[in-house]
């Protein structure tokens, strides 16, 4: 049974408070759980027992950080796209992307991508998948998973209606019959499991919503949606039904725990009591919303609701990057502005919901998020000591203002080694960036993108 011990770390267990602060200690692994943990020099029975040990001094040992929602396959649209509202952004660089990527593109870029998270502390992924141009698209990205070695929940998007892209539509019976699929072959594991992933309001049917929010109970899997991202969507919402996005959710019965509700930027007061009373999660992506220019979201108000709150990156073609660290600043500096208030966020706060909240979005409530005895081993080794850091008062600020990808020294997950000494142990990195080039390139090529962008910006700067 593998076994390693780090010690001589500062450790933040983040459990559940994350103003707690272990100055030295360890962490003894067994299998994919922490076996134990304390103050001081790990006792002798664990030194033994330890196939590997770390040592960390110098350096602070966290749970591993939660990416709550992304879109992996936008790897290949980095920076294509820049500088654009969001309905103008799906249709310059992410429907025409999407539509020309194959098979293989999207197992490269979503391998791409969780190494990303990876390296950048993130042991836990919820990747909403929502192109089915072919049925095997979703097995790609799940293959993609393994051979990452993340922990990962991908949801199985889908849009059934106009005025979604037509090219991008599939039937309400395709998806039930592809999700249950996936279900069965994935959702044997607590590392890569299958749910639901309903694309948006105004792209999915009602019954169909009522169906899957059946199923999703009867299957024991969440369900992944974006909600009132921008006005422009709130307002073609209460066009057709009268209602606003998550009225109109609540008026279908079919809001509960098992909902995690992405972005939610122009939530109106009685919705937000709505999400609270139906226990729904909220995931909140702040660089998307300032990059978009979707707007500020009320998160000091979700929090006053008790309002679950996660934390993401969103997809690497409205961020561009997957850095959960950057995301951690962000989050704070956004209400901090929004609310002319230096004490709207505090570091503590940030990092309460990037653990709790994400342990509740990714449906492991107790079991990630936290480095205690029987929690799972998903551990970051982060290097503080670093001249942009230096000299540090606090673990917790340094983490949320200071910290960035590139400071994560080692990655745990299960209780495997995936990263060390910031590099991907199992991944040939300079091989899969030449072959991922390629790949973006000729999907470039075949979908026009350089062109219509180009288009665009000569439209724009003729303003």
């Amino acid at each position: 049974m593998p076994s390693l011990l780090i010690h001589n770390a500062t450790i933040l267990p983040c459990d559940p408070d994350p103003r707690t602060i272990i100055a030295r200690g360890y962490v003894f692994t067994r299998a994919d759980r922490i076996a134990a943990m304390g103050a001081g020099d790990a006792p002798e029975q664990f030194r033994n027992a330890a196939r590997e040990t770390i040592d960390a001094r110098g350096k602070t040992v966290i749970p591993g950080l939660i990416n709550a929602h992304t879109h992996l396959f936008q790897t290949f649209m980095r920076g294509l796209a820049d500088d654009k509202p969001l309905l103008r952004w799906l249709e310059a660089a992410i429907w025409p992307g999407a539509i020309a990527m194959t098979e293989d593109d999207f197992y490269l870029a979503a391998l791409i991508g969780f190494i990303e998270n990876l390296k950048c502390g993130a042991t836990s992924v919820l990747s909403q998948h929502y192109i089915q141009t072919s049925l095997q698209n979703m097995d790609r990205v799940a293959q993609a998973a393994q051979t990452s070695g993340i922990r990962a929940r991908l949801a199985r998007g889908y849009a059934d209606r106009d005025p979604y892209h037509p090219r991008l539509q599939e039937s309400p019976a395709t998806t039930v019959r592809e999700t249950e699929r996936l279900v069965q072959q994935w959702n044997n594991s607590n590392r890569i499991r299958i749910e639901f992933g309903p694309l948006i309001p105004w792209g999915c049917r009602a019954d169909a919503l009522q169906n899957i929010a059946t199923l999703a109970r009867e299957w024991n899997v969440g369900v992944h949606i974006h909600l009132s991202e921008t006005r422009d969507e709130v307002e073609m919402t209460r066009r057709e039904t009268g209602m606003t996005p998550a009225r109109w959710l609540h008026s279908l019965g079919v809001l509960d725990e098992r909902w995690q509700l992405v972005h939610c930027v122009w939530l109106e007061d009685d919705e937000i009591k709505l999400i609270a009373d139906a226990g729904a999660t909220i995931v909140h992506c702040p660089v998307s919303n300032m990059y978009l220019a979707s707007g500020t979201p009320r998160v000091i108000e979700w929090r006053k609701h008790n309002i679950p709150v996660a934390l993401a990156s969103d997809g690497p073609g409205s961020n561009n990057s997957q850095d959960m660290l950057e995301v951690l600043k962000f989050t704070a500096c956004l209400q901090k502005v929004e609310t002319l208030d230096a004490t709207a966020l505090l570091p503590e706060n940030v990092l309460e919901m990037a653990y709790r909240g994400g342990a509740s979005a990714m449906g492991l409530r107790d079991e990630i998020g936290r480095l205690a005895p029987g929690a799972l081993a998903d551990i970051v080794i982060v290097n503080l000591q670093r001249a942009h850091i230096s000299p540090m008062y606090s673990p917790q600020s340094a983490l949320v203002y200071n910290a960035n990808g590139n400071d994560v020294d080692t990655v745990i997950v299960g209780g495997e080694i995936l990263v060390r000494e910031g590099r991907a142990v199992h991944i040939n990195e300079a091989s899969l960036i030449a072959d991922c080039q390629r790949a973006a390139e000729a999907m470039w090529s075949r979908a026009g993108i350089r062109k219509l962008d180009a288009d665009y910006r000569r439209l724009t700067r003729k303003k």
